[in-house]
């Protein structure tokens, strides 16, 4: 790879957008953004800090003071913040039911989502222009409006998505390690309410004019890595002959 590769991966909750993207980054040896850990990390913040969720530009404002330390190595992605002067690594925290349960209060105020924006697109830059060491320019990014608003010229954008029943399969296995009839049922409700929510504020759904969708219904992870990673090839393949892709 010689030119910087930037490949923006969208999609619903439990589509297996973070697994699936840290997979290709790690094949294509480029870094890896999960810009949703950000969004979790600034609510954590936002928590600790006592500030009124229901207060849209309290919330904006103290975001605005959260410096955000975000790894982007797809064998071990991290975010921190700056407290006090000091990094607390939030790779663990931004993952508890409590930053769960309010991420998409925060993530809902327009200003937070603009402020959070520009430092996505700055990450991405950066993996574009100055890579890490062993790594190739570029980077897989993922995350809601990753392909239409972060990184709508990115060079690969790809909706995954699979039908509702087998994401909360998934997503049920992943956080309760079974699948039975109560573990989906509590699993509905989080990703249906938590999607409802977002829907206000992002297009995740269906696929823009321009992005590729990846159905994974019927596919295993490996199965879905390679999907992806066959889309950002015939693109490469249509850069490189000037064909469709």
């Amino acid at each position: 790879m010689t030119t910087a590769l930037v490949v923006a991966v969208d999609g619903p909750s439990g589509s297996g957008k973070s697994s699936v993207s840290r997979a290709a980054a790690a094949a294509l040896r480029v870094a890896f953004l999960d810009t949703g850990a950000m969004y979790r990390a600034v609510t954590w913040a936002v928590l600790e800090a006592g500030v009124d969720l229901s207060d849209a530009a309290a919330v904006a404002a103290h975001v605005r003071t959260v410096a955000l330390v975000v790894g982007t190595d797809p064998q071990a992605p991290t975010v921190a913040a700056v407290v006090d002067g000091a990094e607390v690594d939030l790779t663990e925290a931004v993952r508890t039911d409590r930053v769960t349960a309010n991420v998409s209060a925060v993530a809902a105020v327009q200003a937070v989502r603009q402020d959070l924006v520009l430092r996505q697109r700055t990450l991405i830059e950066a993996a574009c222009v100055d890579p890490e060491p062993g790594r190739e320019p570029g980077i897989v990014a993922e995350g809601r409006d990753i392909t239409t608003v972060v990184a709508p010229d990115a060079d690969v954008r790809i909706l995954l998505t699979a039908d509702e029943s087998v994401r909360l399969a998934r997503r049920a296995r992943q956080d309760l390690g079974t699948a039975d009839t109560d573990a989906l049922e509590a699993t509905r409700r989080g990703i249906v309410e938590r999607d409802r929510v977002d829907s206000r504020t992002t297009a995740f759904t269906s696929a823009a004019d321009g992005v590729v969708t990846v159905d994974s219904t019927a596919l295993d992870f490996e199965g879905t890595v390679a999907a992806v990673l066959e889309v950002v090839e015939r693109q490469a393949r249509a850069d490189r002959t000037g064909g469709p892709a």
